[in-house]
């Protein structure tokens, strides 16, 4: 027997399944009932919350336990860190991340648009004593970020719209939590080309953000200077903002992207 990329070896029927249940998650409807994903994937409801139960032991999907309703779950989260390290982005920007870190003096990361969050892919630490440190796999939330907001600023409204619907948690009580406040706010960064987040996500740490979008001018990532607020004055943030967005339209146009002529 010949087997191709259609035709699955035998035996493997439950490993696909299981992937179409993962698969049937998406930004528009990431969470989802019994009944939803047993319809989306061809199941009956007793095969498909078997499966379910499988995953959700192992991280993949949670349950909420109120409305028993299923989303993706952390072990995705980590699995996606472990391959976002490997993707290429990160090669590409590197010495991109260096020259950013090297001009601005604080420390720099690269964070690729993953679901509802933001994930550490890369990072170039600050020289200086105090020095804000990020995790490479770390997930944070989009509209606390300056990294999300760069990236749900230039979504398609659709996806964006999708993304920010509440509630929108409150980290430090400078957190963006209306939509519609939100929304603004997104419309200022679309104009200008950078993003802010000024103890929004951690009291006293302040970060400046641009995304990096693709041949089809949709964001795959963003970058970020980040640094305690006290050297984060705002007379420093328009000239953090003129490194980063240079950077980041930089690495967009190794991606393929094209600014349209104005």
């Amino acid at each position: 027997m010949v087997m191709t990329l259609q035709t699955p070896y035998p035996g493997t029927q439950a490993v696909l399944r299981a992937v179409a249940l993962l698969k049937a998650f998406s930004d528009a409807r990431p969470e989802l009932s019994l009944t939803d994903l047993a319809r989306v994937v061809g199941l009956n409801k007793t095969t498909a919350y078997r499966m379910l139960t499988a995953l959700e032991s192992e991280g993949m999907v949670q349950r909420h336990p109120q409305t028993g309703t299923y989303r993706l779950g952390p072990g995705i989260i980590e699995l996606g860190g472990r391959a976002i390290r490997a993707n290429d982005l990160r090669d590409i920007a590197h010495a991109v991340l260096h020259d950013l870190a090297t001009q601005s003096g604080e420390t720099v990361t690269l964070e690729i648009f993953a679901g509802d969050h933001v994930v550490v892919l890369d990072e170039i630490q600050s020289s200086h004593r105090l020095s804000a440190a990020q995790t490479v796999g770390t997930a944070w939330p989009l509209h606390a970020t300056s990294t999300g907001k760069a990236i749900l600023a230039n979504l398609p409204p659709a996806q964006r719209d999708a993304l920010i619907k509440p509630p929108l948690t409150d980290y430090t009580g400078k957190t963006i939590t209306n939509p519609a406040a939100l929304l603004k706010e997104l419309e200022r960064i679309r104009q200008r080309g950078y993003s802010t987040a000024i103890e929004e996500v951690e009291d006293g740490y302040a970060a400046v953000g641009a995304a990096i979008l693709n041949v089809d001018g949709l964001p795959v990532a963003a970058l970020s200077v980040g640094a305690p607020t006290g050297r984060m004055a705002a007379d420093r943030i328009p000239d953090i903002a003129r490194l980063v967005t240079q950077a980041a339209s930089r690495l967009s146009r190794q991606l393929g992207y094209h600014a349209q002529e104005k």
